[in-house]
């Protein structure tokens, strides 16, 4: 395992850093208290690459690897969650899934699109009232000659009424009614005749991004957009899961880090009992923190991309990262807030969204119960990686930067 960087995954991180300083740091307020979207983010972040930075280039991506999506993610939540959320749905929920699971007509017809950035992409598996139970999803996916007809009601969905596509889990076996077994994932327009959709507003965090709902009322979906085989579905959702999962946890380092610099900046030029704050002990005990829980955090993260990059299943490892880096964010954030005192509960500083931001991440994507279930699992030997039909291939990058 080496973590130093490359040169190309520096350039990544500089070219974001750019980007976020001259198009989102400016206006990021402005639009969090509106609790609007930025109009021109995520077609800017298509037009740099950013959305399909990872994906290879004979597909319409940057063909860079795990590690740079990593580092990419840390650098967009660095200065806010909504630039990240776009990346978990759009390149981990749905773009990989389809990469790892998606025949090549399915990829050159849906994955391109996704890759350049014309498109959007975004994860449709939660309902209302299935939290984490993938089990339990009853939208259902009737089969009627060459084609498939939902109906259901899909809830907390990133990106709902932006995207261009879905990566959609289905009840397709009306004879299980809970059970994984009876699952299926489709690639979906979802521009489609009988679909609406629509965003939820009074969200407590993330409030420059798209959250919402998506209904099914008899949409026609072909056989041909269907992921893998019936039944499949289950697996599927849990591989996406694991992409998705690796974003979040890269990106939960940002608040971390963003958190850490605007406490030690406020430390250094706040005054109290004679002297900048920075010099008092308690206070130095929460940047301590703070700046440890960053490393591991990093580690944790860059460990799970190495094993992406090198084709090997995560799961486990990915499960530690997000669990230790969302609820290490949290801390941060709610730490900063209190080294800043009464001016740290204001939208005046940016801490104040960093810990409104960083509650959500403890929750969606898995939250650190279901992260402690897994890793229980594992230490226990009752859960063990079984070989997927279809494992994603390691990171070459002769391969992914090739045309052809």
């Amino acid at each position: 395992m080496d973590f130093s960087l490359t040169e190309e995954h520096v350039m990544a991180q500089q070219m974001v850093q750019n980007f976020t300083s001259k198009e989102i740091l400016p206006v990021i307020k402005e639009y969090d208290r509106k609790q609007e979207t930025i109009p021109y983010a995520l077609s800017r972040m298509g037009e740099l690459g950013i959305l399909g930075i990872c994906l290879p280039v004979r597909y319409g991506g940057q063909g860079m690897d795990f590690i740079t999506l990593g580092l990419v993610c840390e650098e967009l939540e660095a200065a806010d969650t909504s630039l990240r959320v776009a990346m978990s749905v759009h390149v981990g929920l749905c773009a990989l899934t389809l990469f790892q699971w998606g025949t090549e007509e399915q990829k050159q017809k849906y994955l391109v699109p996704l890759a350049n950035g014309t498109k959007l992409g975004c994860g449709v598996f939660t309902e209302p009232g299935m939290g984490s139970d993938v089990s339990s999803i009853r939208t259902t996916a009737k089969r009627e000659g060459d084609s498939y007809i939902f109906n259901g009601e899909k809830m907390w969905i990133s990106l709902a009424s932006k995207a261009d596509f879905g990566m959609v889990t289905v009840r397709t076996d009306p004879n299980v009614s809970k059970s994984s077994s009876g699952l299926s994932s489709f690639i979906v327009d979802l521009k489609s005749p009988g679909i609406t959709r629509g965003d939820i507003h009074g969200k407590l965090g993330v409030r420059a991004g798209s959250t919402g709902w998506i209904n099914f009322l008899d949409v026609r979906v072909p056989v041909e957009n269907r992921i893998g085989a019936e039944g499949e579905g289950f697996k599927i959702t849990m591989s996406a899961f694991d992409h998705g999962r690796y974003t979040v946890a890269s990106g939960a380092a940002g608040i971390i880090r963003a958190a850490l610099s605007a406490s030690i900046r406020y430390a250094r030029e706040r005054t109290a009992f004679g002297k900048p704050i920075a010099s008092h002990q308690l206070i130095q005990e929460k940047i301590a923190r703070m700046s440890q829980d960053y490393e591991i955090s990093r580690l944790l993260y860059l460990k799970a991309g190495w094993l992406k990059n090198q084709g090997k299943r995560n799961t486990r490892e990915t499960s530690f990262a997000k669990k230790y880096a969302t609820e290490a964010s949290f801390r941060a954030a709610d730490d900063a807030i209190q080294i800043h005192g009464a001016y740290g509960y204001s939208d005046e500083y940016d801490v104040e969204r960093y810990l409104r931001n960083a509650r959500g991440a403890v929750i969606y994507e898995g939250s650190s119960e279901i992260q402690i279930l897994i890793q229980a699992g594992y230490a226990l030997g009752e859960r063990t990686e079984k070989p997927l039909r279809c494992e994603m291939p390691p990171y070459d990058q002769t391969i992914w930067q090739t045309e052809v």
